[in-house]
């Protein structure tokens, strides 16, 4: 879908440059408060099932900051750097591991998202299926249109989730 790539490319870029001092400094924070490389890349299928590695911030749950990195969701600021690259969407499914069961051939139609009608509804506590199911109805439906309502309640839905 050429619109949803432009309006990715025009606004991720911005959102990376506004989130640029958070991300220094939350990168900042991980690396003083505990050991190991700032970064973790984890594999993840993308569009066409193209493998790619999926990079966020190392939280350390045993700590403070990993704590509040994980529960603010500023562990995933360097999604938006898969955005520009073209390997995610800011709007979409979850990015699933290589193999997972619900890794299908539809799911494959698009690019995974840094959010997603799963991250606006119910999250943390929902079910994996019902996870699966928000996934399925934005494949067959998205448009420009639902991917904007979508980002509009993100922030809420997480700050919803840090209470």
């Amino acid at each position: 879908m050429p619109a949803k790539r432009i309006f990715d490319l025009t606004v991720a870029p911005v959102l990376l440059l506004l989130a640029l001092p958070v991300l220094l400094l939350t990168a900042a924070a991980a690396a003083v408060t505990s050991p190991g490389p700032v970064l973790v890349r984890r594999t993840r299928t993308g569009l066409a099932g193209r493998p790619f590695g999926l990079l966020t911030l190392r939280t350390d749950h045993r700590t403070a900051t990993g704590r509040l990195l994980r529960r603010s969701r500023l562990d995933l600021l360097p999604h938006l750097f898969h955005v520009v690259r073209g390997e995610m969407s800011l709007v979409g499914p979850c990015a699933l591991p290589p193999g997972h069961p619900s890794a299908t051939r539809v799911r494959l139609l698009v690019r995974p998202g840094i959010t997603g009608l799963w991250q606006i509804r119910g999250r943390p506590g929902l079910p994996w299926e019902e996870m699966e199911i928000l996934d399925l109805h934005y494949i067959e439906h998205h448009w420009l249109g639902l991917d904007l309502a979508i980002l509009a309640r993100t922030p809420a839905a997480v700050l919803a989730a840090r209470g």
